[in-house]
């Protein structure tokens, strides 16, 4: 009997899935993809390894507080563990509605919209929006998530250079006037840790009608008044269209928010595929976010203790003569230019008992292959010694 699937077809496939891997992954130290098998705080347990965590985004060291804990589990004796539905269906509650309003008052938006996932909140809120024939004005170090909504929304791309407003001021120069337009960049970039200089694209967007989209996924919790974002710390929030972002950093949770006014977000509601079809976050998810925002506004000494360890540990890399791409955040990535030295980099960090993270090309631009290093207010004098050891003796190593 003749197949009904094509046995080429599936052999070159499975060939490319077999062979298309960096040769770093088949090494004995693999960068990605480990298996924690405990945490509590900065500490985890890998391989009966206690490790520091120096690449989480918990910035403000709030997954474990009592508060978070709590709210979760009342959440799930109350709630259950899931709506098993999307929000426009079956899966609305009235925590959605409560965190959502919180949201939006902290942000100083009228609306919110919350979603399962904060990559689908970042790409909603540019698929959701743009469509064929309008303009997207990007930032070229943006996150993937909002190249993604760039290629749903059949827009017309435009990139200008990595935190550049007078690049953008030469692109707008040649796009059509009379298309729709979109600006979207971050607030503060995961990656490099810059910050995004607000006034200075809002300047240069002027009087070309942007509908301006900011991601500030990693601003939101550090920068601004009980760390309100980018927008905040800039006095900026009412020209800024769409503040997206995730509830996984500093809100110590999973999931995404999208907020703006009560019109955007009614429209996206109604526009975007990924808010329509995509389940509800839980209740667990929700109560976490909602504790960790009231601890964000009642208890500050996170914040101040989280920019504390911030001074502390860019000091010891600059003592270190290590290259930290300009950071300006408590993302503080450190630039060792090329594949094999960042491996080696992160490979004697771990031997040293510190766990990061590894970033290469394309994550990276070329030359800047790196390891991305985060500092939280939850990391310790202890954890600071040995984090101080281990770089001290990784770079010794390379």
């Amino acid at each position: 009997m003749k197949p009904l699937f094509s046995n080429k077809t599936r052999s070159v496939i499975a060939e490319r899935c077999r062979t298309d891997q960096p040769s770093i992954l088949r090494r004995k130290y693999e960068p990605w993809y480990h298996e924690m098998d405990s945490q509590r705080g900065t500490r985890v347990m890998l391989g009966g390894r206690e490790l520091i965590m120096l690449s989480s985004n918990d910035y403000l060291g709030l997954t474990t507080h009592p508060k978070v804990m709590e709210a979760a589990e009342k959440a799930l004796r109350i709630w259950g563990s899931s709506t098993t539905g999307a929000r426009l269906s079956n899966g609305s509650r009235r925590y959605h509605r409560e965190l959502e309003e919180a949201l939006a008052a902290f942000l100083g938006k009228e609306a919110c919209h919350v979603t399962s996932a904060g990559y689908l909140s970042c790409l909603s809120a540019v698929a959701g929006f743009a469509t064929r024939g309008d303009v997207v004005l990007v930032d070229k170090n943006i996150h993937s998530c909002i190249w993604d909504g760039i290629r749903l929304s059949y827009a017309t791309m435009e990139r200008f250079s990595h935190n550049s407003p007078t690049d953008l001021r030469e692109v707008l120069r040649f796009t059509d006037a009379e298309a729709a337009k979109l600006l979207v960049i971050e607030g503060v970039y995961s990656m490099e840790g810059h910050i995004a200089p607000l006034p200075d694209f809002l300047e240069a967007a002027e009087g070309h009608g942007c509908f301006v989209v900011l991601d500030d996924a990693h601003g939101l919790g550090v920068l601004g008044h009980q760390g309100r974002g980018t927008a905040d710390h800039f006095g900026v929030g009412d020209q800024i269209d769409i503040i997206c972002g995730s509830l996984s950093k500093s809100l110590s949770s999973t999931g995404g928010f999208v907020a703006g006014s009560t019109d955007t977000i009614e429209y996206l509601r109604t526009h975007s595929k990924q808010t329509i079809f995509s389940a509800a976050i839980s209740p667990v998810q929700a109560a976490c976010a909602q504790a960790a925002l009231d601890i964000m506004q009642d208890e500050p000494e996170h914040l101040e203790r989280l920019w504390t360890n911030t001074r502390r540990y860019r000091t010891l890399l600059e003592d270190l003569n290590l290259d930290t791409w300009g950071s300006e955040t408590p993302a503080l990535p450190v630039v060792l230019g090329s594949r094999e030295r960042a491996y080696m980099f992160w490979k004697a960090l771990m031997e040293e008992g510190v766990f990061t993270v590894m970033s290469i090309a394309p994550g990276v631009p070329p030359g800047k292959d790196l390891i991305r290093t985060a500092i939280s207010a939850a990391h310790t004098d202890e954890d600071f010694e040995r984090i101080e050891a281990a770089f001290q003796n990784a770079v010794r190593k390379i």
